[in-house]
C-alpha cells in the first residue's frame, strides 16, 4: 500500500470540498477500498474519512417510504424491523451477502459503490480497462465463469457484485447525492453506467460527490417481495445468479411487478422486459417462463459462463413462484 494523506471530515460540506481534489477517495467501512489499496488497484493520494458525518439513521420519508442514511451499516438495515416487515427483499439480500463481520462494517453508500470482484481487475499483472482504460480486458479470453452475460461490451465483462443493489433496483430506490453544486436525487436505475467503451466510469457521481442517503418508496398494502441467490456455497460467496421480485397481486393476477437480477449483469439488472410479460396476466408457470425468456433474451455468454443463462431463468422463475404464492 502506498503512502497517503488522511483527513477526517466532520460535516458534509468539508467532506465534499476535500473529496473534489484529484485522486481522493472517501472511506467509511472500508471493506472494499482498503482491500483494493493493499492490492495497489486503488492508489489514492488522500483518504477522506466520513464516519463522523450525520448519515447513520433509518427514518420515515415524507411520503411514507423509508430513508436510509449512507452510513447505516448493512447489518442494521438487514435487522431493522420496518425493513423486515415492509421491504423483506432488502433484508434477505443483505443477509445473503458477505459475512456477519463484514456486514457490521459495510455501509449503505459503500455497498452501492463497491467495485467488481473480477480477478483480473484485482490483479495488477493483467490488463484491465477498469484500472487502465485502453489496456484491454483479460477476462474476455481468460477464465470467465463468474462474469457477466448482460450489459457487456468488447471492453469489459465484469459483473457487479452487490446483492443489496439488486433488491434496491427492484424496489425502485432513489439515491440522494451531495456535491459542490448542491443536492440532487437520481433513480437507482439511472445511477449505474453501462461499461461501453468506458468501463472505468461505473456511475454518475462527479468528483467530490457523496451519497448521503437512499430512499425507498412507500409500497402499496399487500405488496410482496423476495430475494433468491444462487452461488457455489451457502455463505460468504458472490452470486452466480440472483433475483429480486416485488409484486402487487389481485387474486392470481399480477397487478404490478418489478424484477431485478444479480450475478449476471455489468450492473444490478432491472428487467422491464420480464415485468411487461407479467403485468396484467395470471401468475402461472407459462407466464413465469415467458418472463424469464424475455429477461435473458439479450444474454451474451462467454466460454465458461453459458450455464448462467439457464441458471438465471430458473432463479427468476423460482422467485416469482415464491412471491406470487405468498400468503
Amino acid at each position: 500500500m502506498q503512502a497517503f494523506q488522511y483527513y477526517r471530515a466532520h460535516d458534509i460540506e468539508s467532506a465534499v470540498g476535500a473529496g473534489s481534489a484529484a485522486e481522493v477517495k472517501f472511506v467509511a467501512g472500508g471493506t472494499t477500498l482498503i482491500d483494493l489499496m493493499k492490492l495497489h488497484v486503488e492508489r489514492p493520494t488522500t483518504v477522506v474519512d466520513i464516519n463522523s458525518l450525520p448519515l447513520g439513521k433509518i427514518e420515515r420519508a415524507a411520503d411514507g417510504g423509508l430513508k436510509i442514511g449512507a452510513l447505516v451499516r448493512n447489518s442494521d438495515v438487514a435487522h431493522d424491523t420496518t425493513v423486515q416487515q415492509e421491504y423483506p427483499v432488502l433484508s434477505q439480500a443483505l443477509l445473503s451477502g458477505a459475512s456477519p463481520q463484514l456486514r457490521n462494517m459495510a455501509t449503505t453508500g459503500g455497498n452501492l459503490l463497491q467495485r467488481t470482484r473480477c480477478a483480473y481487475f484485482r490483479d495488477t499483472m493483467y490488463p484491465c480497462n477498469k484500472r487502465h482504460p485502453g489496456s484491454g480486458c483479460a477476462a474476455i479470453d481468460g477464465y470467465n465463469r463468474m462474469h457477466a452475460i448482460l450489459g457487456t461490451s468488447e471492453h469489459c465483462v465484469a459483473t457487479h457484485p452487490s446483492d443489496m443493489a439488486v433488491a434496491l433496483m427492484a424496489l425502485e430506490a432513489t439515491v440522494q447525492i451531495q456535491g459542490s453544486e448542491g443536492q440532487r436525487t437520481v433513480p437507482l436505475h439511472a445511477f449505474y453506467v453501462m461499461p461501453g467503451s468506458t468501463p472505468h466510469r461505473e456511475n454518475v457521481l462527479a468528483p467530490g460527490e457523496l451519497i448521503t442517503s437512499v430512499t425507498l418508496p412507500r409500497l402499496a398494502s399487500g405488496t410482496r417481495s423476495s430475494y433468491l441467490k444462487r452461488r457455489d456455497r451457502a455463505s460468504y460467496e458472490f452470486a452466480l445468479a440472483s433475483a429480486a421480485v416485488v409484486a402487487q397481486m389481485q387474486g392470481q393476477r399480477v397487478q404490478r411487478m418489478r424484477v431485478a437480477l444479480g450475478g449476471i449483469g455489468t450492473r444490478p439488472w432491472r428487467s422491464m422486459e420480464a415485468e411487461q410479460v407479467l403485468e396484467g396476466r395470471n401468475a402461472n408457470e407459462q407466464h413465469f417462463r415467458a418472463a424469464a425468456e424475455a429477461a435473458l433474451q439479450g444474454a451474451r455468454p462467454l466460454r465458461d459462463n453459458a450455464f448462467k443463462v439457464e441458471l438465471a431463468k430458473r432463479t427468476l422463475i423460482r422467485t416469482l413462484k415464491v412471491v406470487t404464492q405468498a400468503a
